[in-house]
C-alpha cells in the first residue's frame, strides 16, 4: 500500500496570499483618492494662473491705456493706445477739462481771500493738535491741550461745563509772565469757599507758563506744569500748549491774528 503523508496548507501555497491582496487593495485607494486631488490641485493652479494673468493685463490696461491691437501680445512694436494726445483732441475732453480749470480757479480765489494774509493758528480740538502758519505756509505744529467737558456743578446751582470754544477767534492780548485770577470754579472744584474778588488766594503765578495769549471772554492760550497732559482733553476750556510751542506762537501771533479753532 501507498502511505501519504498530510500536511497543513499555508499561506505562501495560496495562489493569491493576504500579502498580494494587500498590495492591490492599497494600490487601488491610492488610484482612487490621488488622481482626483491631483485634479483638483492642477484645477487650483490653472485658475490661479488665469487670475493673476487677468489681474497683470487690467493693472497694464490702467498704467498705459486700452491696446487698441492685439500685436502687444505678439512681442510688436506697432501698437496704439489711448494717450493723453487723444484725450486732448476730444471736444468734450476739452470742455470738461476747462470747467473745471475754472472750478478749481474759483476754489482757489475762495481759500486766498478766506486765508489771513498774516500769520494764523489752527487749533483741531478732538485730536489736540495745533498748527501755525505764517504766509500762508506752515511753520509749526505740535500737541496742545484743550477742553475735557467736564461738567461742574456748585451748591448754589451754579454750573459750568469746561469746554474750548470753537470757531473763528481774534488774538486780543499778549502777555509775559502770566498770573492766573483763579475763577470761583476753580475753588468749587476743590471743595474750597469762595474768596472775594480781590482775595490774594485768587492770584497765582507760574501755573501759565512763560507768554499767555488772550483769545476773549476769559480764553487764553497758555503754558503748563503738566505737560505729560499735552494731546489729551484736559483743560478747563483754554488751550495748553509746551514751553516751546508756547513760544514760537507768542513770538509769531500778534493782536488782531486769527485763531481757528474746530
Amino acid at each position: 500500500m501507498k502511505s501519504f503523508v498530510l500536511r497543513p496548507t499555508f499561506v505562501s501555497d495560496l495562489p493569491f496570499n493576504i500579502k498580494n491582496l494587500t498590495s492591490k487593495f492599497i494600490l487601488r485607494i491610492r488610484k482612487f483618492f490621488m488622481i482626483p486631488l491631483l485634479k483638483k490641485i492642477f484645477s487650483f493652479f490653472s485658475f490661479t494662473l488665469i487670475f493673476l494673468g487677468l489681474f497683470i493685463l487690467a493693472g497694464w490696461v490702467l498704467v498705459f491705456g486700452i491696446p487698441v491691437t492685439t500685436n502687444l501680445f505678439f512681442n510688436s512694436n506697432a501698437q496704439i493706445t489711448v494717450s493723453d494726445s487723444t484725450l486732448i483732441a476730444d471736444s468734450f475732453y476739452k470742455k470738461t477739462l476747462l470747467k473745471a480749470n475754472k472750478e478749481f480757479k474759483k476754489l482757489e480765489a475762495t481759500y486766498s481771500s478766506l486765508t489771513p494774509n498774516q500769520a494764523y493758528m489752527v487749533i483741531n480740538t478732538t485730536k489736540n493738535h495745533f498748527f501755525l502758519y505764517g504766509k500762508k505756509k506752515l511753520i509749526s505744529e505740535g500737541f496742545c491741550s484743550s477742553g475735557s467737558y467736564i461738567q461742574l456743578k456748585s451748591n448754589d446751582d451754579r454750573e459750568w461745563i469746561f469746554k474750548t470754544p470753537k470757531g473763528v477767534r481774534t488774538v486780543t492780548g499778549k502777555t509775559t509772565a502770566p498770573v492766573w485770577r483763579k475763577p470761583d470754579w476753580a475753588f468749587i472744584e476743590e471743595g474750597l469757599p469762595v474768596p472775594p474778588p480781590d482775595h490774594q488766594s485768587r492770584f497765582e503765578r507760574g501755573v501759565l507758563g512763560d507768554y499767555a495769549i488772550s483769545l476773549g471772554d476769559g480764553y487764553l492760550i497758555h503754558g503748563t506744569l503738566y505737560k505729560r497732559q499735552l494731546g489729551m482733553p484736559v483743560t478747563h476750556g483754554c488751550v495748553r500748549l509746551g514751553d516751546d510751542d508756547l513760544e514760537m506762537v507768542y513770538k509769531t501771533l500778534s493782536i488782531g491774528s486769527k485763531v481757528f479753532i474746530y
